[in-house]
Order: C-alpha cells, then structure tokens, then sequence
C-alpha cells in the first residue's frame, strides 16, 4: 500500500486538510504571539537591528524545516518528532522525554497566548487590567478553545482561517501605517541599522540572546506534522506547503519589525510590554482611529496561536497513544466527530493549570523557544541516523549538510551563553521533572500490564503493519 492509501479503522482521523488549509494552518501558526507581543523585548537587546534576529530565526527554522519535511514524507504520521526520535535512537525513555516535551511546549504557548488575549481583551474595552480578570478570561478562553477543538479539525481549521486572515491583516496594518507615517514625514528609516546593546553584552552575545527569544515567532511550522493523518496526500504537499509557509512569515516578521522601529525608537518599544505593535500603530497613525481596534486584532491573533497550539498537543497524545507510548484511552475518538476528546481534555486541563500558576508571557514563550530548540536538535540528528531506513514509497530528501547545520544552530541556542532568563531553564527543569515522573509511571504500568509499546523495536518496518492513514 502507498502512504496515501486508507483503510476503514475505527481510530482513524478524517483527513479534511489540502494545499490551502494546511498553508494557512501553518502561516497561522507561526504568526501570533511572539511577534505581537516580543518585538519591544527583542529591541532591548539590539536597539535598531530587531529586524535581524527575527532573520536569523526565520533561516534557523527553515534549515529545521527541511529535516521536518524529509521526516514527515517519509513517516506521514501524526506522532511527529517522538516517533522520529524513536526510530532513530529506539530508547523508551527519550521518545517519551520527547513527546512530553513537545505537548507542553505547545500548552504552554497556549497558555500564554491565552493570557495575552485576555489582557487584550481588557485594553481593548478601555478597562484597567486585573490579574482576577486576566485568570477568569483566560480560563474561559481556553475552555472555549477545547469545545472548537472537539467538534473537529475541520471546524477548527475553518476558525483557523478566519482568524488568520485577521492576525495577518493586524501585521500588514502595521506596514501600512509606517507607509502612511512616512508620507506624512514622521518614519525614521536610519535607526533600523543602530545598535543599541545593554552594557553588559557585545554584539554578538546580545544578537544571540535576541534570537533566542525571536525564535518563539517562528516555532509553530513544526505542529503541522502532527496534522499528518489529516492531510491529503502529505508526502506530496508538505515541502511545498511549509516552505512557502516559513518564507511568507519570515518576510512579514522582517517588514514589521522595520517599520516597528521606523516609526518608534527602540528604547520607546522596549517599554510597551506585551502590547509594542499597539504602541507602533498609535504613533505612527494617531490622527487616525486604528489604534481603537489594534487591541481587538492582536487579540484574535494569539487565540489562533491558542488554536493550533491545542489542536497540535492533543493530536500528539493521540498519536502516541496509537504507538503504545501512552495509555491507549487517549487514542479514543468520537465515534460521530472522529475527533480524540480524551486528550482534547486532558491538554485543555494542563492549560488551565499552566494558565493559573503560571506567570510572564517572555519567560513561557521563552520556556517554549528553549523546549523546542532541544527537540529541533535531536529532529536534525534523527534525519541523518534514519538515512539508513529505506521506504518504498517517494519522499523528500534533505540536503545532507543541513541537518548537520541544523543541530548545531540549535543546539547552541539552547545554551546559558546565549544570555537566555535562568528563570527559563527552572521552569523547563520542571516540565522535564513532571516528564520523567510520567515516563517511570508508564515504565511501570507496561511492565505490569506485559504490554511493550507498539514500535518497541525501531528497526521494524512501519509498513510492516500497514498504513495508519
């Protein structure tokens, strides 16, 4: 059987996704909370240039991609990045590690976009902002979020679509408006090559502390492999698909962050907060009324991250459900919907929870960018380790120098001498800690149900047990 064929499971996702659907899940994806909320902390460590770490991110990214795309053509399933690290290296504990880490990575981007929409929400209305009021919002935004999720992906990806096509016009409407201010004599171009670093950091040390935080706007390409299963022909697409995605939002995230430092100077946009873009629209264009419903904009923005960050933790666990990683109940579907409520509501509770105790939008993104950048240097190691394993089916190839890029890049991001929050690496020490402790559990609870997982054995063929999709 090819990789597109399908056959009658009772588990078996409806694959609703084609060319159009999966490039705006993936635009939209990408675009939201790290670009409307990061780009003032991103200035204040390199002044003018905070255009350029958004650049770097964006060809670190992309150099992740390409592994991605060879790894998801070639295995199109929804486990994504635990089942390529998994055949790879074929050590229980890491694969789990790995699966963890990529589900909380994405409720904790949820979370915190959920946080932000509901502070949004709050300057939008012209209220003071609350932490009772925020936490309320949030909590309820979330829930909101897993009813959606649950009625199915095709509903979610029509929301999606919808709410895209709203944060994309917020980042163009920020274009315009330096378009606008210039005409009107009032966008200064010369700062966007000024330096302006803090006193403790070189150049360097500041443009890589500034990546590493820039590379929270571009994670988000990577949940679409776990969209696998409901996608149309995804060995075909895919490369196309995500490319094109990566370089329409790495294109946008350069334009916006220009005209950002344009029209206000980096120290003023190191000072917005959570809301620099707003800040940007007011002065740029403040004879005009957008600034009213900038708030409004960004806050449909980050829902979509909340979105697609949701819909991609709760495919996860379904996926290694299927894979005997995890308990087989989140591998349950509804039989009407065909959608996996039983992890839709367990990642919507661990939102909530992350939503309650958990603080900052910077340090959660930059938890996320941190927790991500690990699992991309193992994605890029497992390309070159899985060369050996041949499948019959047509797939992208990666050039064999890029993964080896790709690994080290990331790997050194990951890095305290990048100048990353400590904050940062206690709460992933944690999340990591929770991980260990469910991956003992689940040792455990195989052993004694003498249940080993399903791909126990990497070196056996995947096709071996015929296509999942």
């Amino acid at each position: 059987m090819s990789a597109t064929e399908t056959t009658e499971r009772p588990n078996e996702l409806k694959r609703v996704m084609g060319p159009g659907l999966l490039l705006l899940f993936i635009v939209g994806d990408i675009l939201g909370t790290g670009i409307y909320a990061l780009t003032g902390v991103v200035a204040a460590e390199v002044g003018g240039v905070v255009w350029l770490p958004f650049l770097i991110a964006f060809v670190v990214a992309t150099i992740t991609a390409y592994s991605y795309l060879e790894l998801v053509t070639k295995y199109p399933q929804a486990a994504g990045a635990a089942l390529y690290t998994h055949r790879a290296f074929g050590i229980h504990f890491l694969t789990f590690l790995v699966a963890f880490t990529v589900m909380t990575s994405g409720i904790t981007s949820a979370s915190t976009a959920a946080r932000a929409f509901a502070e949004n929400l709050q300057k939008g209305l012209g209220l003071g902002t609350s932490d009772w009021v925020t936490l309320l919002v949030a909590i309820g935004f979330m829930l909101l979020i897993g009813l959606v999720n649950l009625r199915g992906v095709g509903e979610s990806v029509k929301a999606n679509v919808v709410l895209t096509c709203v944060e994309l016009s917020g980042l163009l409407l920020v274009v315009f408006v330096a378009v606008y201010a210039m005409s009107q004599g009032r966008a200064d171009f010369s700062r966007v090559t000024v330096f302006d670093t803090p006193a403790d950091k070189g150049i360097f040390i500041a443009v890589t502390t500034a990546t590493s935080l820039a590379f929270f706007a571009m994670v988000g390409f990577e949940d679409s492999v776990n969209m696998a299963e409901e996608t149309k022909e995804p060995s075909k697409i895919f490369p196309r698909i995500m490319l094109t995605g990566l370089t329409i939002t790495g294109v946008i995230y350069v334009l916006v962050s220009v005209s950002a430092v344009a029209l206000v100077p980096a120290g003023e946009l190191s000072k917005a907060g959570a809301t620099p873009l707003l800040l940007v629209v007011q002065t740029g264009a403040p004879d005009l009324p957008i600034g009213a419903v900038f708030p409004f904009i960004s806050m449909f923005a980050v829902a979509n991250s909340a979105l697609i960050n949701m819909l991609m933790a709760s495919r996860l666990l379904y996926g290694m459900a299927n894979e005997g990683v995890l308990p087989p109940i989140f591998g349950r579907v509804l039989e009407r919907r065909r959608t996996p409520w039983i992890a839709i509501g367990f990642t919507t509770l661990l939102a909530v929870g992350l939503i309650t105790f958990v603080g900052q939008v910077s340090q959660l993104g930059g938890t996320t960018a941190l927790l991500l950048l690990g699992v991309f240097t193992l994605v890029n190691i497992s390309v070159l380790v899985l060369r050996k394993d041949k499948v019959e089916h047509e797939h992208f190839t990666a050039p064999s120098w890029l993964p080896i890029v790709g690994a080290l890049s990331c790997a050194y991001l990951v890095g305290p001498w990048t100048g990353r929050s400590l904050e940062q690496y206690g709460i992933a020490a944690v999340l990591i800690g929770i991980g260990v402790v469910l991956s003992v559990a689940m040792f455990l609870f195989n052993r004694r149900q003498h249940k080993p997982m399903r791909f126990e054995h990497p070196d056996e063929d995947l096709r071996s047990r015929g296509p999942r999709n």
